[in-house]
């Protein structure tokens, strides 16, 4: 017997490049809910077994790290995406300057590290802050991976290696509840080494790239012919990527510079408490991530170089989609905090929720203006992000000493959305200016 047309599923009737899109982003936003929802117990975790003020003095020198640790790589990992996107196979020839260049930019931040926490980080900071010294290498494995992993579109593999550290992170957090005499010394110790294990997980895989063993997806099977003879200079390498590391350098400070001025302007208990509340946002902020940074970048670099109506057509539909979404979960966030927040953190953690009711309005601005922000992609772009993003860390930096000395943590959130409003308004004067000017 015939099926007729109506005995035909409706995702069967989906074209089948549309089922293998949706499948690959459901597997990337199952593990990233996975992920938000095993860091969100980590703090929970250890907020309740630290308090505010030993959590705000882990998560202020936890912060602290992941503001140097973009310095590693200094922005190889999402330049590698434009390079292959542009190039296809011939970008192999980009590898072994970038090794070098690799090596050099990790023993600079290792070293920033160190020296800051002996001549510039207050005394009870000193110790933690060298013990989570290994997490330096562990973010920048993890993004030299996810980088690699979204070149080949292995999205279930990106899946996978993106749960590895905030799985094994809760893992020490737990063990922190267990064991009463652990204390902020002993979660750095577990942070560090989840990190070398990372690390050392990627060292392989690394190796096996830097020889030519990528398996790059979208650009037709590799050349017999390919050669690297043509292997460019360390510094021309610098000159066409430094735009790239400027700006994973300045969002990390954009984002967590907060924390850390809280510590030093006000003490650990307010860093905590503003620290609970960014780790849920960062949360959130992971659905857009997931979209646009582990799904559509290494596309969207392809299709802005060979097929720019589709580039546009996904532009406008993810803009829309974005915005909606992201008041919808703004609106959620403000509805279950105040009744949430107690449970799971506990009583001492409640005046988190009148900065969350504040931090709800970054939803939808964020989100947008990640959106905003996926047009503007090649180098000539790339510098008016960094002034975008420089921009609007000293804003935030500013809101932050104007505002932190009278109105303690909720100053510091005022000062968050201040910096999300303006960071959205610079990227799109900068995407009317690239774009809309030249095509009108």
């Amino acid at each position: 017997m015939n099926s007729s047309t109506s005995d035909i599923s409706l995702v069967g009737r989906i074209p089948q490049s549309w089922r293998h899109a949706l499948g690959a982003i459901s597997v990337l936003w199952i593990a990233t809910a996975l992920g938000a929802v095993m860091a969100f117990f980590t703090q929970a975790l250890l907020a309740r077994k630290l308090g505010p003020a030993e959590f705000g003095l882990f998560a202020s020198s936890l912060a602290t790290i992941t503001m140097v640790a973009p310095l590693a790589a200094f922005g190889l990992p999402p330049y590698w995406l434009q390079l292959y996107g542009v190039e296809g196979w011939q970008a192999n020839r980009w590898l072994r300057p970038s090794l070098r260049f690799i090596t050099g930019s990790t023993l600079l931040s290792l070293s920033l590290v160190v020296a800051w926490s002996f001549i510039g980080a207050p005394p009870d900071a000193h110790s933690i802050l060298l013990l989570l010294l290994p997490v330096v290498l562990g973010i920048l494995a993890s993004s030299l991976i996810s980088s690699q992993l979204r070149l080949e579109e292995r999205h279930y593999a990106l899946a996978l290696w993106q749960l590895m550290t905030p799985g094994s992170r809760m893992l020490v957090a737990v063990l922190l509840m267990l064991v009463p005499a652990l204390d902020s010394r002993a979660a750095a110790v577990g942070f560090s080494l989840i990190s070398l294990v990372v690390a050392m997980l990627a060292l392989p895989r690394l190796r096996a790239m830097m020889q030519g063993g990528i398996r790059l997806h979208g650009h037709g099977p590799r050349p017999v012919d390919l050669s690297w003879d043509e292997s460019p200079s360390v510094a021309r390498l610098w000159s066409q990527a430094w735009a790239y590391g400027m700006e994973a350098t300045l969002y990390p400070i954009f984002f967590q510079i907060s924390t850390v001025l809280l510590k030093y302007l006000d003490g650990n208990a307010q860093a905590g408490i503003f620290g609970i509340a960014l780790g849920v946002m960062m949360a959130i902020y992971l659905i857009p991530t997931t979209v646009y940074q582990k799904f559509l970048l290494s596309k969207l670099h392809r299709w802005a170089a060979h097929d720019l109506k589709k580039f546009w057509t996904i532009y406008r539909l993810g803009s829309i989609a974005m915005f909606a979404s992201g008041v919808v979960v703004g609106a959620v966030l403000i509805g279950v905090s105040p009744w949430l927040v107690p449970i799971i953190f506990g009583e001492k953690f409640r005046p988190v929720v009148k900065v969350l009711a504040v931090l709800a309005v970054c939803v939808p601005i964020r989100f947008l203006s990640t959106a905003t922000a996926s047009a503007l992609l090649n180098e000539k772009h790339m510098r008016y992000r960094v002034l975008a993003m420089g921009t609007s860390a000293v804003i935030v930096i500013v809101s932050n000493v104007l505002l932190i000395p009278i109105y303690h943590v909720m100053g510091a959130a005022a000062a968050t959305v201040i910096g999300e409003t303006s960071l959205l308004l610079m990227m799109y004067l900068g995407m009317r200016h690239f774009h809309v000017r030249r095509t009108a």
